[in-house]
């Protein structure tokens, strides 16, 4: 059966860089190269040659490699239209409900604003897989740096929609300090504390914790639970609006140590 190889390739401290592969008809597109040589040395390994880089966001540990990357193997570069003007060199630009192919392998777009203005995901619907950038990660979300709490709420929902099987490829591995945040907040979750503990064990291991599983994001991720009456309450926010919840949230774990 036809389907999409995801590869991933660690970069700067804690960056993920994505190498995807339809593998019907071998096409490869880079998902924000971060830096240029992790790349160059994992496509030489597999021996795959890319087609196209796909940004989620501007910023430069999502874009450091492009073009470099673009130059050496004569990529179209994909990014935000909201980002024109700060993702030098794309080529084809994307917005809210566009879809394109990557080989054989429809793509979905969603504009998800918050921790930039003009953020995008990728949504492989046939492959369940999605690649966030910095909107949502592993029992988190981004820090939001260009956008209000309402914005970010807005996003997580579209991303909170899509089937329990879709596999959550974020941009960085923040997961083992993002579950200790995640108990403080929602300590009597049974699910987030056995999460919690296969996190610590992957990471003993010196193995990623990437990709989750959406159905499991909903379950453990305090972010996505912003409209859970009972984690309000334990925030002393009982009846307040999910977006003035997941902003409380997002204050606490922009201070927590």
């Amino acid at each position: 059966m036809a389907t999409l190889d995801v590869r991933l390739v660690p970069a700067l401290s804690d960056n993920y860089v994505y190498l995807l592969r339809d593998t019907e008809t071998g096409t490869v597109a880079i998902v924000d190269p971060a830096e240029p040589e992790p790349v160059e040395e994992a496509l030489a390994r597999l021996g795959w040659r890319p087609s196209l880089i796909l940004n989620t966001h501007h910023h430069g540990d999502h874009i450091g490699g492009n073009e470099a990357l673009k130059e050496r193997h004569h990529l179209r570069l994909t990014g935000p239209r909201a980002e024109r003007g700060r993702i030098p060199g794309m080529d084809d630009l994307v917005a809210e409900g566009d879809r394109f192919h990557l080989g054989k392998r429809p793509v979905r777009v969603f504009e998800v604003p918050g921790h930039t203005r003009g953020h995008v995901a990728f949504w492989f619907e046939d492959a369940d897989a999605l690649f966030c950038g910095d909107t949502l990660f592993a029992l988190g979300c981004g820090r939001l740096f260009e956008g209000t709490p309402a914005q970010m709420w807005d996003s997580l929902l579209k991303l909170r929609g899509l089937p329990d099987s879709t596999r959550v490829y974020c941009g960085h591995e923040y997961t083992a300090g993002n579950a200790r945040f995640a108990l403080s907040v929602d300590p009597d979750n049974a699910a987030l504390q056995i999460r919690a503990q296969e996190i610590a064990d992957l990471r003993a291991r010196g193995e990623p914790t990437i990709p989750s599983l959406l159905g499991i994001e909903r379950a453990t991720n305090p972010f996505l639970r912003a409209d859970d009456p009972a984690l309000a309450a334990r925030l002393g926010m009982a009846g307040a609006a999910p977006a003035e919840v997941l902003g409380e949230i997002r204050r606490r774990k922009d201070h927590f140590r």
